[in-house]
């Protein structure tokens, strides 16, 4: 059962919200986070490099000098301010008419010990620790990490029952998704809140795996300073916006390749056709008129592939995968083994410079382009993980391949921020 509990969260007064709030910090690099970041843009903390001319490597000293006293003038401007008492909040996202409505809370960095908080994800060391500077020298969890939680009927109509409210903040970024929120103040609901979640098995990570493990480890370094620890002290906690299941929505998370491993195109599809069917579907050209869908993966085997300006449709043969192992029938996983590996000479996702992946929010027509622009040989476009598999996953204990969920729309930046003390 996991603990939660509210928390007195900085946050932009209503003026200033549309100003700070961004995108987080591992969805655009530095070039991209320099011009999109206005003068009271969160980007200033999260990716302090972009403050000096030329850019500055974002791990050196002077970078993480400089998001500390960016993240005390936010709050000395009072672009950034405490609210007086802890409280739950109510965060929404709108992406194509659909809303999500997530509640943003502190989570128990002993959850995640324990297992209780389950990932379907590994870390990479290099990246938990730039995560785990951030948050020690700061002090606090400038950005959220992205959970999601079993349906419960009792946090339903408790949302339900906030957002008929008039929100704090209510606005559309620019790029076009909605964001909305809410603050939860009554303290007998506050209780309510925190008692149903004592009853809820597990959070699940769907985005934000090095976020997480960051906080938790700089939870264990305050332990040990703390010889009065008691476990309580709000080091022990981290926040989170916690997602119910069912209104969450995993998108493809494409693959593209620069080069063919010496294979000719027709030595190359006809190494595909001993484990695949291949259907020819026509052009790039024929796709654009065909509609932003066409040539998607339209099931569970099902690939598209771009390969010469010209798209097929894949489909594995029987036999080539287990339906029975939870991770044997994950489409990346049958890709990855039949494909980047066997094909390809593609032996780890990681690590290999001659892969690179592209979320299914760009469209596969970005597959064709980086095809088309010479920079890759070919491009797979896979059908997305299903939220069923990613928990079946996780409550077995074992681990995604690299690069299998994209959840979209991600969470903003800079609506709330969690002080460790």
């Amino acid at each position: 059962m996991v603990r939660i509990r509210p928390f007195a969260a900085i946050r932009p007064p209503k003026q200033y919200v549309e100003e700070v709030a961004a995108r987080p910090y591992d969805v655009l690099n530095s070039e991209e986070a320099k011009a999109e970041a206005g003068e009271k843009s969160l980007l200033h903390i999260t990716k302090p490099e972009i403050d000096f001319s030329p850019i500055i490597d974002e791990h050196s000293t002077q970078a993480y000098d400089k998001a500390v006293e960016n993240f005390l003038g936010w709050q000395e401007k009072g672009w950034l301010k405490q609210d007086e008492k802890p409280y739950y909040y109510v965060y929404a996202q709108t992406m194509d008419g659909r809303t999500q409505y997530g509640l943003v809370v502190c989570a128990h960095t002993d959850d995640y010990a324990e297992g209780k908080i389950k990932k379907h994800e590994l870390t990479r060391k290099e990246k938990e620790d730039d995560r785990m500077i951030h948050v020690r020298i700061q002090n606090a969890n400038i950005e959220p990490v992205f959970f999601s939680y079993p349906d419960n009927e009792v946090i339903n109509d408790i949302v339900k029952k906030f957002t008929s409210r008039a929100p704090e903040y209510d606005f559309v970024a620019a790029d076009g998704f909605g964001h909305h929120f809410w603050i939860i103040d009554d303290q007998q609901t506050i209780e309510t809140i925190t008692k149903t979640f004592s009853n809820i098995p597990a959070f699940y990570v769907a985005d934000g795996h090095h976020r997480t493990a960051a906080a938790a480890r700089v939870g264990e370094e305050k332990r040990k300073e703390n010889p009065a620890h008691t476990g309580e002290e709000e080091y022990n906690y981290f926040m989170a916006v916690a997602f119910p299941e069912s209104q969450l929505k995993i998108i493809d998370y494409n693959r593209v390749i620069k080069d063919l491993n010496g294979l000719e195109n027709e030595q190359f599809l006809e190494k595909l056709s001993e484990d695949f069917e291949i259907t020819p579907l026509g052009c790039e050209t024929k796709r654009k008129e065909s509609g932003k869908e066409a040539f998607k993966p339209a099931s569970l085997h099902q690939f598209s592939m771009y390969l010469s300006g010209k798209w097929y449709s894949l489909r594995a043969k029987e036999g080539r995968y287990d339906d029975n192992d939870p991770i044997g029938v994950l489409d990346v996983t049958i890709l990855s083994n039949l494909v980047l590996d066997r094909i390809l000479g593609i032996k780890d996702l990681r690590t290999d410079k001659r892969i690179d992946f592209v979320g299914g929010i760009r469209g596969i027509g970005e597959l064709a382009r980086r095809v088309d622009s010479g920079e890759m040989a070919v491009a797979f476009a896979l059908y997305p993980v299903s939220m069923k598999q990613l928990v079946d996953i996780a409550d077995s204990g074992n681990i995604m391949p690299p690069k299998t969920t994209w959840f979209e729309p991600k969470l903003r930046s800079g609506l709330a921020i969690h002080k460790l003390q």
